[in-house]
C-alpha cells in the first residue's frame, strides 16, 4: 500500500524535511503537491524500480521546480489568492500529511523588551545550563522586528535580540537620524544576559550591522547580508517613493552629529519606471560612477572581530556586491586580524536574508506607491538564502564560541 513518509513532520522553518512516497508500482507517475492555502506548488515524478519516489534523490519530470531539490516544493510555492493555513503535502490516490513548520522552535523562550528606550524581543533556549553568546538581529528598510529570524537563530544556541530601531511605537517613524548610541544600550542590555556579542542584519540592516560593529568594540562578530560598507541616505517621510528619496536626511547620528552619507541619485530612468508604473529596480538610485566619497565609507577595519559579507550578483534593490566590496577592500588594506570574507551569489536577487525554505518566487514586492524589483532567479535566490543562513549560523558559532 502506497504511503507518504515525511521526516520530520514537525520542524522549525529553517530545517529541511525528507519526503518519500513508497509502495508505488515501478514506473508509476504521481504528482506531489504542497499547499499552504495562500500558496501552492507541485512536482511530477516517476517511481523508481523499487516503487519509490524520493525527493532527496529524484528530480521531477515536470512541475514548479527542476532538478534534485529536497526543498524545491517549499521555495517554489506560488501565490493562489487563498487564505493561509497549515502546510499540507498530498499525492492523489495515496493520501496527505499535515506539516508543522515552526517560526518559533520548540524549546525557545520569548520575552518582549520595552525598557530604557529599547524596543525588541529576546529569544533564548529554555533551561540552558551555561552562558550562551548573544546576537542582535536587525531588520532592514522596512523597519519593525525580525522576530522569526531571531527565534530560529536562538534554537542554534544563541541568546538573540530582535531589535527595532524605527517604525514601531516608541521609536522614530522613519529611517532618519537614528542615534548609534541606541545600539550601544542594546549591546549593554544583551551583554548582561549573554556572553560574546555578535550582530547580523540584512539590506539596510546589513549596513547598520557593520556600522554598529565598527563603533562598539564589544561586538566580536558581524554578518552583513546584502548590506553595504557605505553609509547611505536616510528614508524620510512622503506619500510616494520620489518624495521619500527627495527628502535629504542622514540615516544615522553619533554624538548628535549626522554621519556623512552617499546621496540618492534620482535619474531619468528611475523616474520613467515610476511614472510608467513598471517594476522599479531601486539600485538605480545608487550612483557610484563618480566614485564613493571616502567619508561615507564605514571604517570596518575598527571592528573587533570577524566579518562575514554576503551579497547577490543580481540584486535589483541596491548594488550590494559593489557596496560590500568597499568593506572588503578596507579590511584587506588594513590587514584586518580577524576572519573576513565576502561571499557572492551571482544569480541570486535581493531577498536572500533570513531563514531558508520560504517561497522565493516573488521577484517583485510592494513599495511606497510602486512595485520594487528584487532581481535574481528564484531557484538561485532560494539556494543562496539557504547557504547564507547556514554560513551565518556557522560563522557566529565559530566567532562567538557557541
Amino acid at each position: 500500500m502506497a504511503e507518504i513518509l515525511v521526516n520530520p513532520q514537525s520542524a522549525p522553518l529553517d530545517q529541511e524535511v525528507e519526503v518519500v512516497v513508497a509502495g508505488l508500482k515501478p514506473g508509476q507517475e504521481i504528482t506531489v503537491q504542497l499547499s499552504t492555502g495562500e500558496r501552492a506548488s507541485h512536482a511530477v515524478f516517476e517511481a523508481d524500480d523499487r516503487g519509490v519516489v524520493d525527493l532527496t534523490r529524484h528530480a521531477p519530470q515536470d512541475g514548479s521546480y527542476t532538478g534534485v531539490d529536497p526543498m524545491g516544493l517549499f521555495w517554489s510555492l506560488e501565490r493562489t489568492g487563498g487564505k493561509a493555513s497549515q502546510p499540507v503535502l498530498s499525492v492523489e490516490g495515496v493520501g496527505d500529511r499535515v506539516l508543522e513548520r515552526h517560526s518559533t522552535p520548540q524549546g525557545v523562550e520569548r520575552l518582549e523588551v520595552r525598557e530604557d528606550g529599547l524596543v525588541g524581543t529576546l529569544f533564548a533556549p529554555e533551561d540552558d545550563g551555561g552562558e550562551l553568546p548573544g546576537v542582535i538581529v536587525l531588520a532592514g528598510s522596512e523597519g519593525g522586528l525580525h522576530e522569526t529570524d531571531a527565534a530560529l537563530l536562538a534554537a542554534h544556541g544563541f541568546v538573540t535580540f530582535a531589535l527595532g530601531y524605527f517604525g514601531l511605537k516608541g521609536l522614530p517613524d522613519h529611517l532618519t537620524d537614528i542615534p548609534l548610541e541606541y545600539f550601544g544600550k542594546a549591546i549593554a542590555y544583551l551583554g548582561e544576559r549573554a556572553g560574546a556579542i555578535g550582530v547580523t542584519g540584512g539590506s539596510r540592516g546589513g549596513e547598520l550591522a557593520l556600522l554598529i560593529a565598527a563603533t562598539f568594540p564589544q561586538v566580536k562578530a558581524v554578518v552583513s547580508v546584502v548590506g553595504s560598507g557605505v553609509v547611505t541616505q536616510g528614508i524620510g517621510p512622503g506619500a510616494n517613493l520620489l518624495q521619500k528619496l527627495s527628502y535629504e536626511t542622514a540615516s544615522w547620528t553619533l554624538k548628535g552629529q549626522p554621519l556623512p552619507y552617499l546621496p540618492y541619485d534620482v535619474g531619468d530612468e528611475l523616474r520613467a519606471r515610476i511614472v510608467n508604473d513598471e517594476p522599479v529596480p531601486l539600485k538605480l538610485a545608487f550612483s557610484t560612477e563618480d566614485g564613493i566619497p571616502e567619508d561615507t565609507e564605514i571604517p570596518v577595519e575598527r571592528i573587533n572581530g570577524g566579518v562575514l559579507l554576503i551579497s547577490s550578483g543580481h540584486d535589483d534593490s541596491w548594488p550590494s556586491t559593489e557596496l560590500s566590496d568597499v568593506a572588503m577592500r578596507r579590511l584587506k588594506d588594513h590587514e584586518h586580524p580577524f576572519p573576513h570574507e565576502h561571499v557572492v551569489y551571482p544569480e541570486a536577487g535581493h531577498l536572500i536574508a533570513g531563514p531558508p525554505h520560504r517561497p522565493a518566487t516573488d521577484v517583485t514586492y510592494p513599495g511606497p506607491g510602486v512595485t520594487f524589483s528584487g532581481g535574481g532567479v528564484p531557484k538561485a535566490t532560494a539556494h543562496a538564502r539557504a547557504d547564507a543562513w547556514k554560513r551565518t549560523v556557522e560563522f557566529l558559532r565559530e566567532q562567538l564560541g557557541s
